[in-house]
């Protein structure tokens, strides 16, 4: 399988974010991959279809892939168990502020007493701003508190992905018992379920069925329940029964006390207001944070100089949102030039194989580095609709597994954009 993945991408991202990953274990269908704590949040979301993709091509029997933190398998093999839970989120771990104390507060208050609090709890908010965090600290605090509950974390891909494998293997009464005879079911990312009839049938059912059974359900989501317009009226109604919650992103205090907790687990020595400044320029969420401050780290480490402001502004520069562009319209131009077609025809009705090809990338793109919705991005793109732009994105990222010249081309657009908002051209 490894050869496999080094031939999908160009030599630097295959040893960057795909080269660390250890086998871990397996758990039922489910390859377990142990990731370092600093890439494993990027590599599950950028890569898990391409490593699955690679899965498949082996004589192996697993048809799923889950990347966990180092050390954290759980060796069971008890079906009703979640695999490979992050034993680092947990509440005590979890920084509170203002935009996320109520997320926190409800969240604990599930953990503490399943089923008798909110029912189901749903949390809603853009990426990287700790939901993930919230639902497997549930987890963590139950299998700790209450062993003798049945408790699964999952997301909605991976629930997608199980079903489909059940029902191509004739296993469905199984998976109906895995998501059934559960005390707690904690699902991410449920926007994953829109415009999947079937599964979307399915997860109506299991959410019914534990529900009528008394079963705590905890939810999360990039949107509200309201806004997930491909998705069931009937399944929406329902995520709105109990407690819908926004996770907002970090103020400036909530930011620097994440740093100073990486920085002091971390072991590291700064100078000056260093975290000051980072946290200043990184402002969208708690991810990106991280990921600034281990890109900070690493080039102190190799170019042995101190973590000072001086590095910060070498590394990371200052942000020029007060530029007229957007962010939609920098990607728009940037993918029109590398393509050579024009910003109406990426935009446009036109099929033709290089226009279709650059809107998919472009749409890709924008999905991956804005906080916009999919019915969002489907308006900035002529108007097209949920189902259409989730396809762009589902063929862009398929694309890039089948086309190495491709996936550099998108990962050179990928650090220009990048470059381009945090100040450099």
């Amino acid at each position: 399988m490894q050869a496999r993945l080094r031939a999908s991408v160009p030599a630097s991202t295959f040893q960057l974010w795909l080269e660390p990953l250890k086998v871990a274990g397996s758990r039922s269908e489910t390859l377990l991959l142990s990731a370092p704590e600093g890439i494993r949040a990027w590599t599950e979301r950028r890569y898990s279809s391409l490593i699955r993709e690679a899965l498949k091509g082996t004589d192996s029997q697993l048809r799923d892939v889950s990347l966990v933190a180092e050390g954290a398998v759980d060796e069971s093999t008890e079906p009703n168990s979640s695999p490979g839970l992050n034993v680092n989120y947990t509440f005590d771990r979890f920084v509170i502020g203002e935009g996320n104390r109520a997320a926190h507060a409800a969240a604990l208050a599930v953990a503490e007493a399943p089923s008798e609090a909110y029912n189901p709890l749903f949390l809603h908010g853009p990426p990287g701003l700790g939901k993930t965090h919230l639902l497997v600290a549930i987890a963590n605090y139950l299998g700790a508190s209450a062993p003798a509950l049945n408790v699964r974390y999952t997301t909605a891909e991976r629930f997608t992905n199980e079903f489909v494998t059940a029902l191509r293997s004739a296993g469905a009464e199984e998976f109906k018992r895995r998501y059934r005879d559960l005390d707690v079911l904690l699902v991410d990312d449920v926007q994953f379920l829109e415009g999947k009839r079937h599964t979307e049938d399915e997860f109506f059912h299991t959410f019914n069925a534990l529900y009528e059974g008394g079963s705590q359900l905890v939810l999360s989501a990039d949107r509200i329940p309201s806004e997930l317009s491909s998705l069931e009226s009937r399944l929406r109604d329902r995520f709105e029964w109990g407690l819908t919650i926004a996770v907002e992103p970090p103020n400036l205090a909530t930011r620097l006390t994440v740093l100073r907790r990486l920085v002091r687990e971390a072991g590291v020595d700064t100078e000056g207001d260093v975290l000051g400044e980072l946290a200043r320029r990184i402002d969208l969420n708690v991810r990106q944070l991280h990921g600034a401050l281990t890109r900070l780290i690493a080039h102190a480490s190799l170019t042995a100089r101190p973590l000072s402001p001086e590095l910060v502004d070498a590394v990371i520069p200052k942000s020029s949102r007060g530029s007229e562009q957007s962010p939609v319209e920098e990607i728009q131009r940037r993918v029109s030039q590398a393509f050579g077609i024009s910003r109406a025809e990426l935009v446009g009705s036109t099929r033709s194989a290089t226009p279709l090809s650059a809107r998919q990338v472009a749409i890709y793109l924008t999905r991956e580095l804005t906080d916009l919705s999919l019915p969002q991005i489907g308006r900035l793109y002529g108007g097209r609709d949920h189902s259409t732009v989730l396809n762009s994105i589902r063929r862009a990222e398929a694309r890039c597994g089948e086309d190495p010249g491709l996936a550099a081309r998108v990962d050179e657009l990928r650090s220009a954009i990048h470059n381009s908002s945090t100040g450099r051209s």
